[in-house]
């Protein structure tokens, strides 16, 4: 599900699940985690890029994985562990020594946008979108709610969280969301050239200087995600959320 290559000083995780629209499965966010990790004990590599196959960045959650989970006694169990697994991949992203770069070419939806949110840099293909599509499934976007806020303020979170709007690809420029534009067959490109770019600062400042920013700066983020992944797993056992998840995969409009 993760193919991982590098060149020169940078190394690039791209996602591949491009038949789920890539989606992220329990083992995916397992492997994005662990990845991550082990990129980090490579010293020559100062940056990476994350990527995704097909032309969906990322869909969000495995919502057929989630259904599934709907009828098990331990389900209240496994919300709460997906959360805290998602939870644990945001933080580790946040405070993450190296600058992550997104690469967005297409959708980037729920736990996917979270995804674009959590890294330092991002650069977008014009076909990107940006949404948080939870309500209409009876859910809570709670992790990535902190996350909006803190990149884009609280009008814009409210915006997408609540008014049920989704961000182009030059609205989410004009917002700061996405740094560089560029054609759909460029974005990767675009991305490896920003990383390395960044070879050129010391690893040192680059540590400190986004420790500044994502934890002291950010002091709240932390906390907020914390808060955020119990709210979400609430919100899992809620009636709403069966006939939302129900819905989706009978393709039909839910109930509410």
């Amino acid at each position: 599900m993760l193919q991982v290559k590098s060149h020169n000083s940078v190394a690039t995780v791209v996602i591949d699940r491009a038949n789920r629209c890539n989606a992220l499965s329990r083992e995916l966010v397992e492997q994005l985690t662990e990845t991550l990790g082990d990129l980090h004990q490579e010293k020559k590599i100062k940056a990476v890029v994350l990527a995704a196959a097909g032309s969906t960045f990322c869909s969000g959650v495995d919502l057929q994985e989630w259904h599934e989970t709907l009828d098990s006694q331990d389900a209240m169990q496994q919300w709460h562990q997906d959360m805290e697994g998602l939870k644990d991949l945001y933080e580790a992203m946040l405070i993450y020594p190296k600058p992550l770069i997104a690469a967005v070419d297409g959708a980037a939806l729920g736990a996917g946008l979270g995804l674009v949110l959590a890294c330092d840099l991002v650069v977008g293909s014009h076909r990107l979108t940006l949404g948080l599509p939870a309500p209409r499934r009876g859910l809570v976007s709670g992790l990535v709610a902190p996350l909006l806020f803190f990149r884009a303020g609280a009008a814009t979170a409210s915006r997408l969280l609540l008014g049920d709007d989704w961000l182009d690809s030059q609205e989410a420029h004009r917002l700061g969301l996405v740094h560089h534009l560029v054609e759909p067959n460029q974005v990767w490109v675009r991305a490896q050239q920003w990383g390395e770019k960044i070879q050129n600062s010391a690893p040192q400042s680059l540590m400190l200087t986004k420790r500044m920013l994502n934890e002291v700066i950010g002091e709240n983020v932390l906390s907020w995600l914390t808060s955020g992944a119990a709210m979400t797993a609430t919100a899992c056992t809620t009636e709403a959320a069966a006939e939302g998840l129900r819905a989706f995969i009978d393709k039909r409009g839910p109930k509410f």
